[in-house]
């Protein structure tokens, strides 16, 4: 006999509600693209281009000159390309970098801002007392969220239907995701989860164990009630694969697969067997679960996932240097997650100073990271329409001058959570000049606290994660899932508010290509994104969203409304 499932109810699952995975950030031919393969903009047509348009429906309509049609159209595209403003560059093997002149917000020009609104910025300053600091986040009496995490799962113990290994790979908190994932899993399997295995990354390039990051012991513990939890296999099973876990069935699972697909296919597999492997096991359950079984990745995530103790140890110090050092405000700080280190300035396929040592600095990065798949034939890369979209990693200084328009003065402490910044002595002085207060984790620790860490790029964004989760205001500058896990993390320890800057930067560009902007202006924009914030710190979570990001409700409960004083009779 085998334990029963954990489905409970899962025939009623509502499949539709089941989320696609999150779009990628490489650049895809759009629906917007001509014959020639150049983006062709939404904005209002030209003199030129509605002449070249008259005339091609009057030789249309004229069956006898159907022959000019060509010579048209050619004649059309030289004057579209040329007189209004786009540069074709060719790179060779079919791909091409296209660049249009002119459209607000295309091109960096932040510097040119910053020169001149600094000696304003300054001033501001020196006048006012006042940071944002203290008062970022409203006091609120009602929406107050406190964790409540409920599985109505127990432990199967002896009547598991088998043993379920997964391989995570990616950084941590990819690790993290698959992790979680692989307890709800489990849970639905009614089978004992083995500790994660984790695949040496050709990215990270850092060898750590699942003992080397996560508190193993403890994690087996926290789950013990629910989840049946081993470090190794058993002796009879490593003996029928004669001790070589890849002996082990791989599963090919569809990514984002509902609990269904896994009771139909997984689960007649693992019976059979007696262990099945997952190798990836990287986003391959849905974010739609049934109750019991979502409450499992809240248990996993939240409660059982801790540093192992050296990584603790050293990061409760690292708090504990920024609280003191920020005495002055009461132990408050800010923490900014920078990611504009090369890969992520190469992937984004954006461009800073238009330097054709940068151009080539860049594609030769990405031809490393990414071998091929940036000079693929027919792939058009747009520095100008990225950065107008959004797309483009934050500058040091546009997060700075942002912060300092919302209201962050030079006295403000800020820990910058990041790993090798591009061009880091030019990029990173700005940064410093506005907020020289600034520490990294190598400032606050000693090379010999560190060394241990060293080479390891998991345990060291550990730290990270520690310091930021910490800070009273959090700052996402590009996306992926150190923010998203980090921001839900936040809501979980601060009454479902994630006291969060999440900055629009859509708009962001378009203010930094003014030099003309006048300080007062630029300020007034920024303290509106930073109420916006405010206003969006407590969101409930969508049928296609994450609960890593929105532990509301499916972590959290709610807190009575407190009753409105009534005046005595």
């Amino acid at each position: 006999m085998h334990g029963l499932s954990r489905l409970g109810n899962g025939n009623g699952i509502n499949r539709s509600n089941i989320a696609s995975p999150p779009s990628s950030p490489r650049i895809r031919h759009s629906r917007g693209k001509t014959s020639t393969g150049v983006y062709r903009s939404s904005e209002k047509q030209g003199t030129g281009e509605r002449l070249v348009f008259f005339l091609f429906s009057i030789v249309f309509r004229r069956k006898g000159v159907l022959l000019l049609a060509p010579l048209l159209y050619i004649a059309g595209m030289l004057l579209f390309m040329g007189s209004f403003g786009f540069t074709v560059l060719d790179l060779g093997h079919g791909v091409e970098i296209v660049y249009r002149r002119g459209p607000s917000g295309s091109v960096y020009r932040s510097p040119k801002v910053f020169n001149r609104l600094w000696p304003m910025m300054e001033a501001d300053s020196n006048r006012s007392s006042h940071n944002a600091l203290m008062t970022a986040w409203k006091p609120r009496v009602k929406s107050i969220w406190k964790p409540c995490i409920s599985t109505n799962v127990s432990s199967s113990g002896s009547n598991s239907n088998g043993y379920f290994i997964i391989e995570a790979n990616g950084g941590l908190n990819q690790q993290r995701l698959s992790i979680c994932d692989a307890v709800a899993v489990a849970g639905l399997l009614n089978a004992t989860l083995v500790i994660p295995i984790f695949h040496l990354n050709s990215v990270w390039r850092d060898s750590s164990k699942f003992g080397d990051i996560f508190d193993d012991d403890f994690f087996i513990y926290a789950l013990s009630k629910n989840v049946n939890v081993v470090k190794e296999l058993p002796k009879d099973i490593l003996e029928r694969y004669n001790y070589n876990i890849s002996s082990i069935v791989n599963l090919r699972l569809k990514a984002w697969s509902s609990p269904a697909y896994y009771l139909q296919k997984v689960l007649p597999q693992l019976l059979r067997l007696g262990a099945v492997r997952v190798a990836p096991f990287s986003n391959r359950l849905a974010h739609a679960v049934p109750a019991h079984i979502q409450g499992l990745r809240c248990l996993a995530n939240f409660e059982a996932l801790r540093f192992a103790e050296p990584i603790r140890l050293l990061a409760e110090k690292l708090v504990n240097r920024m609280v003191t050092k920020s005495v002055q405000s009461g132990g408050k700080y800010v923490s900014v997650h920078l990611r504009f280190e090369m890969d992520m300035v190469a992937f984004s396929c954006c461009e800073y100073d238009f330097g054709e040592a940068e151009k080539l600095e860049m594609d030769m990065a990405r031809e490393r990271g990414w071998k091929g798949k940036f000079r693929r034939r027919g792939r058009v890369i747009r520095p100008g329409a990225n950065r107008i979209d959004g797309k483009c990693p934050l500058t040091p200084l546009e997060v700075g001058m942002m912060l300092r328009g919302m209201g962050f003065t030079n006295s403000t402490l800020v820990y910058v959570a990041a790993g090798n910044i591009y061009k880091a002595e030019k990029h990173m002085a700005p940064l410093k000049q506005m907020f020289p207060l600034l520490q990294t984790k190598d400032t606050l620790a000693t090379p010999e606290e560190l060394s241990p860490f060293k080479g390891h790029s998991s345990r060291l964004a550990a730290l990270d994660y520690t310091v930021c989760l910490h800070s009273k205001v959090f700052v996402s500058t590009q996306g992926g899932n150190f923010p998203h896990f980090l921001i839900g993390h936040r809501r979980y320890l601060y009454k479902g508010h994630a006291e969060t800057i999440k900055p629009d930067k859509r708009k962001l560009v378009q203010l930094f290509e003014k030099p003309s902007i006048r300080w007062d202006y630029f300020k007034k924009q920024m303290q509106d994104m930073l109420r916006h914030n405010d206003a969006k710190g407590v969101e409930l979570r969508k049928p296609a969203a994450s609960l890593y990001t929105f532990p509301m409700p499916d972590c959290m409960c709610k807190e009575p409304d407190p009753e409105p004083e009534t005046d005595p009779a």
